[in-house]
């Protein structure tokens, strides 16, 4: 049964209504309510704030890295373990192929059911989970295979454990070898991006986000409860940090946003999957026409110039 969102309560109406009229096999009424479903559905996610397209990353049902993986590779195998301490089920990966590209895909998962998610850790990784991405990724370097990275994570464990086994060196391990990794490397947030958590997998020759996905360098709970000691007032933070994939595309600090369904990419997983897949076998292509040097060269270049201004 799919779950709705306060915003969409008008098109969860209709659609019901529109189920009445099916059973019933009133063709006038079906008609009716399927030019209202839709008129609907556009004006509705045609003008979403930011605080709902927040609620759109943050959905239930929205497909997390094992959905997309299960959706474009073949012959998927998973590897597990970071050699040093154990196998941080938040961090998942895989190797196989994507339309016949042997591939590397590394994602952060979520986890469904109360089960898993306290097993992964509601996504978010221990220093072992950083540490399992950046062997995996030098396994990739080795054999000259891309990986494709996919975010999804509140933030890195904040636990006594893991700052004892040295989560913000593990972190910035990660950007430092990932600036320099000598294979082709698509990052893609496909629904939180939440601060350092999400940049230890970040770093990349393309950054990309989901249209419905967000990235920020502190949720918007945290922020309002820093600034106005009052978490209730998250709605105005989303504002405030311009998270969403438009903002972060006008700013400069993605690539490219990859489209999903009007309604999110939980109302149709293969569509959404599909842009995924090829937005990284574009990328591949792409980057396969550099020299490792040009490659690495122009990585770099990119995070040298995050943060310019102009006076005008």
């Amino acid at each position: 049964m799919a779950f709705y969102l306060d915003f969409e309560k008008k098109i969860e109406e209709i659609g019901k209504d529109l189920e009445v009229a099916k059973i019933k096999n009133d063709e006038s009424a079906i008609s009716l309510y399927e030019k209202e479903l839709k008129d609907e559905i556009n004006k509705t996610y045609k003008n979403l704030t930011p605080y709902q397209k927040l609620q759109l990353a943050r959905h239930q049902d929205r497909p997390h890295a094992i959905d997309y993986i299960n959706e474009i590779m073949s012959d998927a195998y998973e590897i597990h373990g970071d050699r040093h301490f154990a196998d941080d089920k938040a961090m998942v990966a895989f190797i196989g192929y994507i339309d016949g590209q042997k591939s590397i895909v590394i994602g952060e998962e979520k986890g469904r059911g109360t089960k898993d998610k306290i097993a992964r850790n509601f996504g978010m990784p221990n220093p072992e989970g950083y540490r399992k991405a950046l062997r995996i990724t030098k396994l990739a370097q080795k054999f000259n295979i891309p990986v494709l990275f996919l975010i999804d994570t509140p933030g890195a464990f904040p636990g006594i454990g893991a700052e004892e086994r040295g989560q913000s060196e593990a972190i910035a391990r990660n950007l430092l070898e990932l600036a320099k990794l000598k294979v082709p490397t698509i990052s893609v947030i496909i629904g939180e991006g939440g601060s350092g958590g999400a940049l230890a997998i970040g770093v990349a020759d393309k950054v990309a986000m989901m249209k419905y996905s967000v990235f920020s360098v502190i949720s918007p709970e945290g922020c309002a409860a820093i600034l106005w000691d009052n978490g209730s007032k998250a709605e105005i933070a989303t504002k405030a940090l311009k998270i969403s994939a438009k903002d972060l595309k006008e700013l400069g600090l993605i690539d490219d946003i990859i489209e999903e369904p009007l309604e999110g990419a939980h109302r149709d997983y293969k569509r959404a999957a599909n842009s995924l897949k090829e937005y990284f076998l574009k990328s591949v292509n792409e980057l396969k026409n550099l020299t490792i040097d040009e490659m690495i060269k122009k990585r770099y270049e990119k995070y040298l110039n995050y943060g310019k201004f102009t006076d005008k």
